[in-house]
């Protein structure tokens, strides 16, 4: 299960209370090689070999109910053109690549992708909670 970043508690924070307007952003699924933390500091993401960040839109989730929401739909990455090592987590973020992290969290199982793998979240499987 995932959870808020630092940053995203924050800008929710100060939206709530008046301190600042936040407009929902477009949210890109990241993949790592390790705990991106909370800071967002231990992002590791695959570089090349056909990896990218893969986009979503608010049809691609459903809604919040318990403190918690899932994908609706699958999210399925390119397929691999090399090596992207051992997938411990996800990210969720603001950009393409680079920006904010928004929420993160560990796989229920690590998966090594290799050339002609496709990491891929099937509908219902990637959780995110508020801590």
């Amino acid at each position: 299960m995932g959870s808020f970043s630092d940053y995203w508690e924050n800008e929710m924070l100060d939206h709530i209370f008046g301190k600042g307007s936040y407009t929902p952003p477009t949210i890109y699924v990241a993949l790592s090689t390790a705990d991106p933390t909370d800071a967002g500091s231990g992002l590791s993401e695959p570089s090349g070999n056909g990896y990218a960040r893969k986009q979503t839109s608010a049809s691609n989730w459903d809604a919040a109910s318990g403190g918690a929401l899932d994908n609706a739909n699958d999210i399925a990455f390119n397929e691999a053109t090399g090596s992207w090592g051992t997938i411990t987590h996800f990210a969720l973020m603001d950009a393409a690549s680079g920006g904010n992290m928004l929420a993160h969290g560990a796989l229920s199982e690590s998966k090594t992708i290799g050339s002609g793998d496709t990491a891929k979240f099937a509908a219902g499987d990637l959780d995110v909670s508020l801590d």
